[in-house]
């Protein structure tokens, strides 16, 4: 006759828990990747997170950018030349200190930003409209509790939050 193991059902839970969130990461995964079809023969994934933090947090210079991004400033560098070779960033001297240059987004720029945004919001809004009320609710409330457990701030109405995709601010350390 085997012996039953028995199992620590908190542990089963964490397990269960995880591997339900790796399958809504997958999902969310691919329904950003859907929303930047559109554009993704013209500016890579990279490209697009860099876009999306002079969106959010405005003009920069080349080492703060690439600090936000967690790259090297020469990796950076051929990234930005590729954005301004496509019409999405521009470069100047900054006014305050002819020294500096600063990076910032062209109209082009904050409307790919816009658009993909909002393809992704779509995107998102489907699945969730395929859910009943109830179970929407108690999915914001697991989320938030989630959310909250990871230390991630709420995004804003206009699907942003103040440090886009968790991305900690390098100056003063906040999320």
């Amino acid at each position: 006759m085997r012996e039953h193991k028995e199992t620590d059902p908190v542990q089963d839970d964490i397990e269960a828990a995880t591997r339900a969130v790796l399958t809504a990461s997958r999902l969310l995964v691919a329904l950003s990747a859907r929303s930047l079809a559109t554009v993704e023969d013209s500016i890579t994934l990279p490209q697009f997170r860099m876009l999306v933090v002079l969106s959010t947090h405005g003009p920069a210079k080349l080492v703060a950018l690439a600090d936000h991004l967690g790259v090297q400033p020469s990796t950076a560098m051929r990234m930005v030349d590729r954005l301004i070779a496509s019409g999405l960033m521009r470069r100047r001297t900054n006014p305050d200190n002819r020294r500096e240059t600063e990076l910032s987004l062209t109209e082009e720029g904050s409307r790919v930003v816009q658009d993909v945004t909002a393809r992704r919001r779509a995107e998102i809004t489907a699945v969730l409209r395929r859910l009943e009320p109830a179970r929407r609710s108690a999915l914001v409330e697991a989320l938030d509790a989630f959310n909250a457990a990871g230390q991630e701030l709420p995004v804003d109405e206009g699907g942003m939050g103040p440090h886009p995709l968790g991305w900690t601010d390098p100056v003063d350390g906040t999320r």
